[in-house]
């Protein structure tokens, strides 16, 4: 069992201000994007009231906050976000709204890879894709949760560790699916390149034409090279992500001799009612479609 270490809420600082008024009040976890705000849900259950600014099937990347997304923040007691530069837009968004609550950085303590765009190297923010580093993300959640809110602490720790155990379950079953393929077939081709982690810890190459950033457009040469390595190596499909212009995969499996495969989530889950609505089935899901093109 993996242990959800709790800090005192004055070595971390002030209580939320509404439940500093009132320990019946429940709060209002304000998450960036779905993903987050699942992991809030398993953590906070009934005691929290968890939102995600971003829909379903949305793009970090590329939201655009509205007035109403304002008064959302503004009435949170405490927002969840990922870090390492996912969310540009998240810091005027709070300084708009005249948010004085808790901001809890579900990345803090993780040592993030390194990726070139335009030149530069930045912090590939995408560390859900791997469910240990996402185990640190829930530990960082339940940590940031307890210290606005210690009169439910003990709650959320037991939460968080039944979470962090689901989630070295999954861990497990994805390696042993991923060992059953030989390592020559590890190749995958995406839109948007955004499973790094996940490549980095079940011992996958994913290639895409893209950058971090799905506002990122490819040139044709950088296009025509990827689809001469798709040819050379026999990858046969070619997956695009939820939020993801499909015109691009198609484009790129036309010049490859690919097909486009079913389309993956990798930055949002689905609707509720789609095949990714939580972060598990998000994992599981993938890896199925993976699994299936590589063997």
């Amino acid at each position: 069992m993996i242990t959800l270490h709790r800090r005192h809420a004055a070595a971390a600082g002030l209580l939320w201000p509404a439940l500093a008024r009132s320990q019946a009040s429940r709060p209002v976890v304000v998450s960036s994007f779905t993903i987050l705000a699942d992991f809030v849900r398993a953590i906070g259950a009934d005691d929290v009231e968890s939102a995600s600014l971003v829909p379903p099937d949305g793009d970090p990347h590329e939201f655009q906050p509205r007035p109403a997304h304002l008064n959302r923040i503004r009435s949170a007691t405490a927002v969840v976000e990922n870090g390492l530069g996912l969310e540009g837009w998240l810091s005027r968004l709070v300084q708009a709204s005249g948010f004085h609550g808790r901001r809890i950085v579900a990345s803090d303590g993780i040592t993030p890879r390194r990726m070139q765009e335009g030149g530069r190297s930045i912090p590939d923010p995408h560390v859900w894709q791997d469910p240990q580093l996402a185990a640190k993300m829930v530990r960082a959640i339940g940590e940031g949760l307890g210290a606005g809110d210690p009169g439910r602490a003990g709650a959320y720790g037991s939460r968080a560790e039944a979470y962090l155990d689901q989630l070295g379950q999954l861990d497990a079953e994805i390696a042993a699916r991923i060992d059953a393929i030989p390592p020559p077939k590890r190749r995958i081709i995406t839109a948007h390149d955004a499973f790094a982690y996940y490549g980095a810890r079940y011992g996958i190459t994913f290639l895409a034409p893209l950058g971090i950033s799905t506002e990122a457009e490819p040139s044709p040469r950088a296009l025509a090279s990827l689809a001469a390595q798709i040819r050379r190596e026999g990858v046969h499909t070619v997956f695009l992500e939820n939020m993801t212009d499909p015109r691009l995969a198609r484009a790129l499996a036309r010049e490859a001799g690919a097909q486009v495969g079913p389309k993956l989530y990798s930055d949002s889950l689905s609707p509720p009612d789609g095949p990714a609505p939580n972060y598990i089935d998000l994992i599981r899901y993938n890896t199925a479609q993976f699994v299936a093109a590589m063997a």
